[in-house]
């Protein structure tokens, strides 16, 4: 079975003090997910800057993402891949990244709460908000 993939959001309530959406990104991390290299540098960024973090502790936490979660790098194809996506649906373009690296990665569904719930993309890609009264279910 395809891993799914993660959007930022998804892993950065991990971190999170509320604890329903802290155990569902969790399970999903647990899940034998797939992010990508943007999803990681969107996690360092608002661990530095919005939630002020320390370097060691971002550190930490990535370290234990690459460790965890299976990581797709963004590469130049995934670039004009997301260019591709962005025209045709009208996502912004660090969204059309994250569909992009998740079809190139293989998966069939990306979380994400940024995103319309439910919505398949050509490829066959469905964006599941986690959260969605519809989504309960979806894989744990």
């Amino acid at each position: 079975m395809p891993a799914d993939f993660l959007d930022s959001n998804i892993v950065l309530y991990s971190l999170a003090k509320d604890d329903a959406k802290q155990h569902r990104a969790l399970a999903l991390l647990a899940a034998e997910a797939v992010i990508s290299t943007q999803v990681l540098s969107e996690v360092a960024n608002v661990m530095r800057r919005k939630l002020g973090y320390e370097l060691e502790a971002i550190r930490a936490v990535l370290l234990r993402l690459m460790g965890t979660a299976q990581l797709h790098p963004v590469a130049p194809s995934t670039i004009l891949l997301a260019l591709d996506i962005a025209q045709r649906y009208g996502f912004s373009y660090y969204d059309s990244q994250i569909l992009a690296a998740a079809q190139e990665a293989g998966c069939t569904r990306v979380y994400s709460e940024d995103l319309q719930h439910g919505q398949v993309l050509a490829s066959g890609l469905t964006i599941i908000n986690p959260w969605s009264a519809s989504s309960a279910g979806d894989r744990n």
